[in-house]
């Protein structure tokens, strides 16, 4: 048996160490405070949208605790442009990403475990490719831009089928832009995060489509 273990190994338990944490966290926060968060987030959000008037965003369904509310999808498909269309995850069985248009609280059926899918016709997996902004859940995200997401891989999947230029933006709470997530090959980092306190801040040395138009060079701000 080798002394030490195999670090493929040492960065699953320190994921799977943060994950709980960051787990614990979310649940100790009160309906008040998830609610104030969400309306912060969403704000932050729906301006982006109407920055970049994309024809097209790929978001999801938050559950419980995760930023952003339960109404999100409606609050985004409500900063569309007219013909706009807004994207859902449908999880499959090997755990990857399938996509539907999201045409109002009707079109989604409850998936189980407390998440609600919606019920068109599927896209397919490169769906997310078309996509002007893409949206995505995180636990944290570091200053890298690298995400801890919930162990299955999908949004790493998803992320690598998106154009290097697409603008991809992580949802978080106060406290979960941290200064590192352990990483592997496979992760795929964002763009950007929005948080409540800190609003939309650029995290990965990327290109920088979230800039403002006629900045060029000038990236956001961290904070």
């Amino acid at each position: 048996m080798p002394e030490f273990s195999d670090g493929a190994d040492v960065t699953h338990e320190a994921k799977r160490e943060l994950r709980v944490a960051r787990l614990a966290h979310r649940r100790s926060l009160t309906a008040a405070r998830r609610a104030e968060a969400a309306a912060r987030v969403q704000a932050e959000l729906i301006s982006l949208v109407r920055r970049l008037d994309p024809a097209r965003v790929t978001a999801y369904v938050p559950v419980g605790s995760e930023p952003g509310g339960a109404d999100l999808p409606d609050v985004l498909r409500a900063a569309l442009a007219p013909g706009a269309e807004l994207l859902l995850p449908v999880l499959r069985e090997d755990l990857d990403l399938d996509w539907a248009v999201y045409t109002g609280p009707g079109s989604l059926w409850a998936a189980g475990r407390g998440v609600r899918e919606p019920l068109g016709p599927r896209l397919g997996s490169t769906a997310v490719a078309t996509a002007g902004l893409v949206v995505v859940p995180a636990l944290a995200v570091d200053r890298r831009g690298f995400r801890l997401g919930r162990g299955g891989g999908s949004y790493d999947r998803a992320l690598a089928r998106v154009p290097a230029g697409t603008p991809t933006v992580a949802l978080l709470h106060d406290g979960e832009l941290v200064e590192a997530v352990p990483g592997e090959p496979h992760d795929r980092p964002v763009h950007a995060v929005i948080t409540p306190a800190g609003g939309l801040v650029k995290v990965w040395d990327g290109p920088l489509p979230l800039d403002e138009p006629g900045s060029d060079d000038a990236p956001l701000a961290l904070g």
